[in-house]
């Protein structure tokens, strides 16, 4: 009975605290948005284009983090979403932008039970290749059906209505930053739950042990494949904020270099934690703008050494090794 007690008590004591951190996680990111609105009005596209893109590595952490499947092909959803938000308002007029979001969603979750099912067909450095072969022949789809995506030139005449038709998406970027703050926050809390659900265990179990998972009766296929459609829709979400706010979608939003640098960004900011996928994205996009300002020249060189320095001496990522720091920290104190 004691022993029992013992262990509620901690289970109790550990979620206050985990909530306790999410309010602060949450509380950190509302101040950052605001900071970043305040200080640099004159950035605004840039801020949005990096939410645009964290909701990309988010999904990706989703897959590659928690489940443990290896991909080199996540633009491939990511595209998919802004490519349905762009011809929902070019070629059928849908311009309200919750509706161009919530078609982002679904052609990001279509789309990701389409590389899920082809991708957990095979494990290791065959989901690799499967991934980078999904996210070419979705490039060269798009290329071809230039009538509805605009091919090489990309798709215009996107048009998205005030939000709540009082907001206008200005030229400055105000509205569109705003809304992306919002779903951003939307997505990230929403995916904590996940995470943490009995749904999001499984997963974690799956990517440390497959065998035991099945023995146990569950299908770990089963629930990739869901958690590959949950995170197309994340993905579709951040395609959409970026045709919505930028107003044309090219074919680099389904290119591979896409999909590579969104993995770079999530081991710079370190895998299976949902934060450390925005810190890796906000690091990366913020350095490899300013560099690359600084230094038009050998600006990739500079960035390289980060990557070489934070995989030599942080090889959980930024967020994962300090995160893993303060841990330490606390068990000596206890």
């Amino acid at each position: 009975m004691a022993l029992t007690l013992e262990r509620e008590t901690a289970v109790t004591v550990t979620r206050h605290r985990t909530f306790g951190q999410d309010l602060i996680a949450v509380a950190v990111i509302v101040v950052a948005a605001a900071a970043g609105y305040l200080l640099f009005p004159d950035n605004l596209a840039l801020l949005t284009r990096l939410i645009a893109v964290a909701l990309l590595v988010l999904s990706l952490d989703l897959v590659t983090g928690y489940c443990g499947v290896a991909t080199l092909g996540h633009a491939a959803l990511f595209g998919a979403g802004a490519y349905a938000a762009g011809i929902a308002s070019a070629h059928y007029g849908i311009n309200d932008p919750l509706l161009m979001t919530f078609a982002g969603i679904v052609a990001g979750a279509i789309a990701g039970l389409v590389c899920g099912v082809v991708i957990l067909r095979a494990h290791g450095l065959p989901q690799l290749v499967l991934s980078i072969a999904l996210v070419y022949l979705f490039h060269e789809f798009a290329n071809k059906a230039s009538s509805w995506t605009g091919g090489s030139d990309g798709l215009s005449g996107i048009s998205p209505d005030p939000l709540f038709g009082t907001f206008e998406f200005d030229l400055y970027g105000h509205t569109a930053y705003i809304y992306g703050v919002a779903l951003l926050l939307t997505a990230l809390v929403l995916l904590r739950f996940l995470v943490r659900s009995p749904f999001g265990m499984l997963c974690r179990g799956i990517r440390q042990d497959p065998l035991r998972i099945r023995a146990m009766g569950a299908s770990p296929k089963a629930a990739l494949i869901k958690m590959y459609m949950i995170s197309g829709a994340v993905a579709g979400i951040g395609g959409a904020l970026n045709a919505i706010s930028t107003q044309v979608v090219g074919l680099d939003s389904l290119s591979f270099t896409q999909s590579a640098e969104a993995l770079v960004m999530l081991v710079l900011g370190g895998t299976g934690s949902l934060f450390g996928a925005l810190v890796g994205t906000l690091i990366f996009m913020l350095f490899e703008d300013y560099v690359s300002a600084a230094n038009p020249f050998h600006w990739l060189t500079i960035v390289g050494a980060l990557l070489i320095l934070v995989v030599l001496f942080a090889p959980k990522g930024i967020y994962g090794t300090a995160a893993a720091y303060i841990a330490r920290r606390r068990e000596a104190r206890a």
